[in-house]
């Protein structure tokens, strides 16, 4: 431990050694693993994990907020508009994490006024499952989803639920347009909640195709043996920026402020890259024979699309999907 980090250790222990993390990042399996990792490295600190999606995390925290019952203290989205609206009623701590400033640069000053930081990120692809739908004829680029040959087999997130897939409808929409999404509705795909719903139903046999892949629960349900591949579409795979911040007023502020320094550490980017996620921290490569974002062609909004956009493509989804 570094003497700043040991002196909020030694501050979170006698505040109740723990802390209640909200997170939206990954499947649960990864979140525990960072949350128990955090445990080996300061003992007797205690993380709560609420693994939620995006838009019930932001929901739970703003029902806390008007009743002036703050249970979380970190909060990690996948929605980065949600941390602009926190921020603008003064419901986020302002701290700025020792190793803010040594992550890529990529992910560096998302908030220079220091409220909330870049901690993880991941891409959405196509997945497919193996056992239905031959290599050849699997989607290449985002526009294939919309042949009729895949009418019924289609599994997607919703993004009134999932950041990523919020995220991931916005960066279609700017590309080509509602009436993509329109076409897509014509083919009767299966949505789900979550993200990661989409890969339950791949490995389920409901649907042959997860529209909204995301890469590193595709790759890990993959490394488990199950029959799965995943397509990095030619016309962009979709990054996920997503960043963590402390909730104002929370009951554990000094556990918050380590844990914060923990999710910008190498020790979580390497947890992140191990469940087949990116890194944030130079000194952690991918694995070998793994793709990485600076390997590919992404695409991304910006946090002002992301801010304005993602409710205009929450309420256009319902409009066309009915859900």
């Amino acid at each position: 431990m570094t003497p700043h980090e040991t002196e909020l250790f030694e501050a979170a222990k006698k505040e109740g050694g723990e802390l209640t993390w909200y997170t939206a990042q990954s499947d649960d399996i990864t979140a525990q693993a960072l949350g128990r990792s955090f445990e080996q490295l300061y003992p007797g600190i205690k993380v709560n994990v609420l693994r939620t999606t995006a838009q019930v995390a932001y929901q739970r925290v703003t029902q806390e907020i008007k009743a002036s019952a703050i249970q979380c203290d970190v909060l990690s989205s996948t929605d980065l508009g949600h941390y602009v609206a926190l921020k603008a009623i003064g419901a986020l701590e302002k701290y700025v994490p020792d190793n803010s400033s040594k992550v890529l640069d990529i992910y560096k000053n998302y908030d220079p006024d220091g409220f909330y930081f870049v901690n993880s990120a991941g891409m959405i692809g196509i997945g497919y499952n193996t056992a239905k739908v031959k290599e050849a004829d699997a989607p290449k680029n985002w526009t294939d989803l919309l042949d009729p040959k895949w009418k019924d087999n289609i599994a997607l997130g919703h993004p009134g639920f999932s950041g990523y897939v919020g995220t991931w409808a916005l960066t279609l929409r700017n590309q080509y347009g509602w009436d993509f999404f329109e076409k897509l509705a014509k083919n009767n795909p299966r949505v789900g909640r979550s993200i990661n719903d989409t890969v339950t139903m791949l490995n389920a046999g409901e649907s042959a195709i997860a529209g909204s892949g995301p890469v590193g629960t595709v790759l890990e349900s993959m490394q488990k043996g199950n029959p799965l591949a995943m397509v990095y579409p030619t016309d962009g795979t979709v990054l996920i920026i997503a960043s963590s911040g402390i909730m104002k007023g929370c009951k554990h502020p000094n556990a918050a402020r380590l844990y914060m320094e923990f999710l910008l550490s190498p020790g979580a980017s390497q947890i992140w890259v191990d469940h087949f996620n990116e890194t944030i921290r130079p000194e952690v490569s991918v694995p070998k024979g793994a793709k990485s974002a600076k390997d590919l062609k992404v695409i991304r909004p910006t946090v002002e699309q992301i801010t304005k956009g993602v409710p205009e493509v929450i309420k256009q989804w319902r409009e066309t999907f009915g859900v």
